[in-house]
C-alpha cells in the first residue's frame, strides 16, 4: 500500500514539474559547397537561459544557425543535433519549427503576394493542433503590433515587400511572440535598428527571457 501511494505522489509531482527542453550540439561539422565552415561545435543550452556569439563576420555563426534550421545549402559532414533527445537533423524545417525551435533572421525576404497577415496566420496554424479563429489570431496580432509599436497596416502589406530595415526586424520579433518557441535563435536582430527601435526589441526579448524561452543571440553589440 506504501508503495502505491508513493508512486501516487511520484505521479502528481512529475506532472507539476516543469522540464525544461534543451538544444544539444555535439562535434558538429559542416561545410558550404565543399568548404568546412564548422569545425568540432560544441553547445548545450535550455530553456530560460540566454547563450550570445559576439564576434566579426565570416566564423560561422549564421552558419550555426543555418544548420539548426536545415537550411539545404549547408552539408552536415559530422556530429549531431538534438532536440529533447529527438534527432534534429533527420527532420525537415517545418518539424523543426515545430518542435519550438524558431529562427529569426538577418536578412528576411520579401515574398510579394503574400499578406503578412495571412503568413503570420499560416505560421501559428501550423504549429496548432487546430487553426486558430480569426477572432482570436487579429486580437493577438493586434497586442503583439502594439507591444512592438508597429503600425497595425503592415500587416495587411506584402511580407516584408517595402519594410525598412528596422521594420523587417520588428516583424521576425513578431513571429517570435505569436510561435511563442521553446528557443529562438536571433541572427544580428539589432543590426538596422534605430536607437528607439533597438529598445522596443530589446524589451520584447527581456520579457520572452522571463516567460521562460531559451535564447542564442548573434550581435556585434557587447551590449
Amino acid at each position: 500500500y506504501c508503495l502505491k501511494y508513493l508512486a501516487y505522489i511520484y505521479k502528481i509531482v512529475s506532472f507539476e514539474v516543469n522540464i525544461m527542453s534543451t538544444l544539444k550540439i555535439s562535434n558538429l561539422h559542416a561545410e558550404v559547397e565543399g568548404k568546412p565552415i564548422l569545425k568540432g561545435v560544441n553547445l548545450e543550452i535550455s530553456e530560460n537561459e540566454t547563450v550570445a556569439f559576439l564576434g566579426p563576420n565570416g566564423h560561422g555563426k549564421s552558419t550555426l544557425f543555418n544548420v539548426i534550421m536545415g537550411h539545404p545549402r549547408y552539408m552536415v559532414t559530422e556530429g549531431s543535433i538534438t532536440f529533447d533527445g529527438q534527432d534534429v537533423l533527420s527532420l525537415s524545417t517545418d518539424e523543426r519549427a515545430r518542435l519550438g525551435i524558431f529562427l529569426g533572421l538577418q536578412h528576411p525576404a520579401e515574398v510579394p503576394g503574400v499578406s503578412n497577415s495571412d503568413f503570420l496566420r499560416a505560421a501559428v496554424n501550423a504549429i496548432s493542433e487546430k487553426p486558430i479563429s480569426t477572432y482570436k489570431f487579429y486580437k493577438l496580432l493586434d497586442g503583439a503590433t502594439k507591444e512592438l509599436k508597429m503600425p497595425f497596416d503592415l500587416a495587411t502589406r506584402s511580407l516584408n515587400e517595402g519594410f525598412s530595415g528596422g521594420e523587417k526586424k520588428r516583424n521576425e520579433i513578431l513571429q517570435l511572440i505569436l510561435l511563442s518557441p521553446k528557443i529562438a535563435l536571433l541572427d544580428e536582430i539589432d543590426s538596422g535598428l534605430d536607437v528607439d527601435a533597438m529598445q522596443i526589441v530589446a524589451d520584447v526579448i527581456k520579457k520572452e527571457q522571463e516567460n521562460g524561452k531559451g535564447f542564442l543571440v548573434i550581435s556585434h553589440y557587447a551590449r
